[in-house]
């Protein structure tokens, strides 16, 4: 649709490739009512095939290549296109989005919505200053914050010192239609010499980067084989993805004496298969906004073996739906997978509750709804505060956070 009467949303990215955040905008895009919104995508750095996946014809996707042309040029892009769009809503995500909040405001965008999905690579625990510091000198310019995870909505709050009534809190949803329990593993998807009978197969889904501490599990595979070589031996793991680690964990592999039992597919576009092929999803994260992963593993019935940190420990109920560990933490990571391996019931009992979890409160349509209600009490003023947004009535004095700290 292309009716100018229907407000378009500016979504401003760092780039359009494989990852959560950018399958959650492309989920948003296709599922918000095409009658309501219409959309386009800026990308601050550049779009890969991903952008395939945004089936809406009348999408357009504008990618700036700020590494190329610098962040003064990217601006004046981002000045020309809402000068030139008219957008009803520009919405920014991470720390790079930050760049079109300027312009937009000086191209009379008046609804500016800036969403923090996760953390910086080079601030994994939210601690640097200079990071806090550049959102609060862009605070003035948002209309409206959104963030996946209470985790990142106390960041903002208390390190960035942004007031709570500011923040609406949305979790990403999940396809729990796409993503379904099978009767079985289809281990037919795995290399044969991965299957076995009594075998147990973890999975790991994501970028191979050191943030996600994939050496941890490695680690924890050789620790239970050391110390309970009748587990340690029926433990089989399969990464499924891509990325800079490969290598450094290939060698750690062999190193470590594991190298039969671990398989790297590479990257993988079935993820529901992938998921449908294992029998324990797990995440060694040394930190998470909201992991699409997690949400997508419940949602294929997997137990979910889990680091407690950012969001994970808002998505998984340990002991009903999975089992979480310190991050780092090899010992307790190997003692949690040793768990797993020795009860195939209480495997079978975390994933169903998980699934029932995932289905009641992770849903797609629950995300989308959100979604919907923020841009439309945007939309209608300041004195419109969308469902859900963030009241606190334990601050010192109502609508005050408390006065953050920077260095």
């Amino acid at each position: 649709m292309n009716d100018a009467s229907v407000p378009l949303l500016v979504h401003v990215i760092h780039h359009l490739g494989m990852g959560g955040m950018e399958n959650g905008l492309v989920n948003l895009i296709h599922c918000l009512p095409h009658d309501r919104y219409r959309h386009a995508v800026v990308c601050i750095e550049d779009a890969s095939e991903f952008r395939q996946r945004i089936r809406r014809p009348d999408v357009e996707v504008f990618p700036l290549h700020r590494s190329k042309v610098g962040v003064w040029e990217v601006q004046r892009r981002i000045h020309g296109l809402c000068t030139r769009l008219r957008p009803a809503v520009v919405h920014s995500r991470n720390q790079s989005g930050l760049d079109a909040l300027l312009p937009a405001r000086l191209a009379g965008v008046r609804t500016r919505i800036h969403g923090e999905h996760g953390w910086d690579v080079g601030d994994i625990d939210g601690t640097h200053w200079k990071p806090a510091l550049l959102r609060r000198l862009h605070a003035p310019l948002v209309t409206r914050y959104v963030t996946v995870s209470k985790d990142l909505e106390r960041y903002l709050i208390s390190r960035v010192g942004i007031r709570p009534e500011r923040i609406t809190q949305i979790y990403n949803g999940v396809d729990t239609d796409r993503f379904a329990p099978a009767s079985g593993p289809e281990r037919d998807r795995l290399p044969a010499w991965l299957r076995s009978e009594d075998g147990v197969v973890v999975g790991l889904v994501g970028r191979l980067h050191p943030v996600k501490d994939y050496g941890g599990m490695l680690r924890a595979l050789a620790s239970l084989s050391e110390r309970r070589p009748e587990l340690g031996r029926s433990v089989r793991l399969a990464f499924f993805g891509s990325g800079p680690s490969l290598e450094e964990l290939q060698r750690l592999a062999s190193e470590l004496g594991v190298e039969s039992r671990v398989w790297f597919a590479g990257a993988v576009e079935d993820v529901p298969g992938a998921l449908r092929s294992v029998d324990v999803f797990a995440l060694t994260s040394l930190n998470e906004g909201i992991s699409n992963t997690i949400l997508e593993a419940m949602a294929t019935g997997l137990p979910v073996l889990a680091t407690a940190v950012g969001g994970n420990v808002e998505l998984v109920v340990p002991g009903l739906t999975g089992l979480l560990v310190p991050p780092g933490d090899v010992d307790s990571l190997a003692d949690a997978l040793a768990t797993y391996v020795a009860d195939p019931e209480l495997r079978r009992r975390h994933g169903a509750a998980g699934r029932a979890r995932a289905v009641e409160e992770f849903s797609l349509s629950a995300m989308v709804a959100r979604y919907l209600d923020l841009y439309d009490a945007t939309l209608r003023g300041p004195d419109h505060r969308p469902r859900g947004a963030t009241i606190r009535p334990d601050q010192d004095a109502p609508g005050r956070a408390s006065s953050p700290s920077l260095p």
